[in-house]
């Protein structure tokens, strides 16, 4: 009996511990309540902590646990898990648990989702399972989030939520209100009624301020507003995320090829696409491959980033060949061994500024033909404006180490070079790349650090060479 009366008291306590701690991950003690509720298979304590939560709550939750607890988690939970959760956490994350849970419960799951996460959620599935879930789905469900995984990847159409509100333009406004608030299989949400035709290609839009301000007896067509920014389901995700941000979209309908209307795209489907394609820039940039996730495995992470350091590995050889070249004068001053890799690691990080700053400009085009010759022009002044600055520093730092005020003078002029070669190579790269057909974000950084490398050691053991007649 006191066992039991423990037992009852430390469930109690579980439900007042605090979700998130001070720097807003789950907290320890959170974690550790529903790790033991998992692990003793205890359902109705489980769902009494995790049965309410919000579903980005959730999968914060369901990252924090071990592997093995993920799936028994959302087993446990039953009903009361919400399949939404599974789109918050890592690709990896989500593969692993759909893999453990059988086709039934995921077929149960995505059932109630909106579109958009159901097609999330199955379009990295094997295809055998894929089918099977579909088959298990309502067939009006099952053909919408069929065609929603027959558009490319990284599409509109992948995006899109299929539920919208649309009318013909001779329904009045009355009616249209009456529709809205009666249709039980309307979307949750949404910010506009569309216009279609008899063949429901898109027509028009009516923002919902304008319709409840219109009287009853006003129709659809006296009302609606024509210049309504439309998106291809087929365009690039990317595109789509553009102009929301450009025009200050809300929610913009989705068409196909025939200008018929499939879906619906908005702002917080679009939040989602900034954040994915601002990370994947990032770790492109990093030389990390875009799919690649904190969850990942060893195996995959080491393979996935060995082609860059083996590009990397290929660079640096080049640039020890310019070091090679002037191994005999390097042998007479012992001095430029000492500065050289400060020269060629100045000239690395004026390079990646550069070139950071060149690959965000392209992605969201603010670079192009009307302005390239200008921003290449700025880049190099600000090269030879940096490198006078830090030439002046370094000179006067190397004169007095080695008490040598040539060998300041020298340091100082290829650091200018160096620094003016940076910036050039950091534009004029990823504008070539890109004008090739590739992307400046994955391949600009080794042929950056292979220009920056060779002009700073050639230029500052060449002029070291001639002034000192080391050769």
């Amino acid at each position: 009996m006191p066992v039991a009366e423990s037992s009852a008291g430390t469930r109690d306590a579980d439900l007042l511990l605090p979700l998130r701690d001070e720097q807003g991950q789950i907290s320890a003690l959170f974690l550790d309540a529903i790790s033991r509720a998992v692990e003793t298979a205890d359902q109705p304590q489980v769902r009494a902590l995790a049965g309410d939560l919000h579903e980005a709550d959730l999968g914060d939750l369901i990252e924090a646990l071990s592997a093995e607890q993920r799936a028994r988690l959302v087993e446990l939970l039953g009903a009361d898990f919400d399949f939404t959760a599974l789109t918050e956490v890592d690709d990896t994350v989500r593969e692993e648990i759909l893999e453990e849970l059988p086709n039934e419960i995921v077929a149960e799951g995505v059932r109630d989702l909106d579109s958009d996460d159901a097609v999330r959620i199955l379009e990295d599935l094997p295809e055998q399972d894929k089918a099977e879930i579909l088959g298990q789905l309502p067939e009006e469900e099952r053909q919408e989030l069929a065609r929603g995984l027959d558009y490319p990847e990284d599409s509109a159409g992948r995006r899109m939520q299929s539920d919208f509100v649309a009318v013909t333009p001779d329904w009045t406004v009355g009616r249209t209100i009456d529709y809205a608030r009666e249709e039980a299989e309307l979307p949750d949400s949404f910010y506009a009624i569309f216009v279609v035709d008899e063949d429901k290609r898109f027509v028009a839009a009516v923002p919902l301020d304008k319709l409840l301000r219109a009287q009853r007896p006003v129709k659809i067509s006296d009302i609606m507003v024509h210049d309504w920014h439309v998106i291809q389901a087929t365009a690039d995700q990317e595109e789509a995320a553009r102009m929301f941000e450009r025009y200050n979209l809300v929610s913009a309908p989705v068409v196909d090829n025939d200008g018929k209307l499939v879906g619906v795209l908005t702002v917080d489907d679009v939040v989602d696409v900034i954040e994915e394609e601002a990370s994947e820039d990032i770790k492109a940039l990093g030389g990390v491959a875009r799919d690649e996730e904190i969850s990942d495995s060893i195996l995959y992470t080491s393979r996935s980033r060995l082609p860059w350091l083996t590009a990397n590995l290929g660079t640096t050889i080049i640039a020890a060949s310019v070091i090679a070249f002037f191994a005999h004068s390097i042998e007479k001053m012992v001095a430029l061994a000492v500065l050289m890799p400060i020269v060629a690691s100045m000239g690395g990080n004026a390079g990646t500024q550069t070139m950071t700053v060149t690959v965000r400009a392209l992605a969201t085009r603010e670079l192009g033909g009307h302005n390239e010759r200008r921003i290449i022009f700025r880049e190099l002044a600000v090269g030879f404006v940096n490198g006078i600055a830090i030439a002046v520093i370094l000179g006067f730092a190397a004169a007095l180490w080695f008490q040598q005020h040539e060998l300041g003078v020298v340091i100082a002029f290829a650091i200018i070079v160096n620094l003016c070669a940076a910036g050039l190579a950091g534009i004029l790269i990823p504008l070539l790349i890109q004008r090739a057909g590739s992307d400046p974000a994955v391949a600009s950084g080794p042929f950056v650090t292979t220009v920056t490398d060779i002009v700073g050691f050639f230029s500052f053991l060449g002029f070291a060479t001639w002034w000192f007649r080391l050769g």
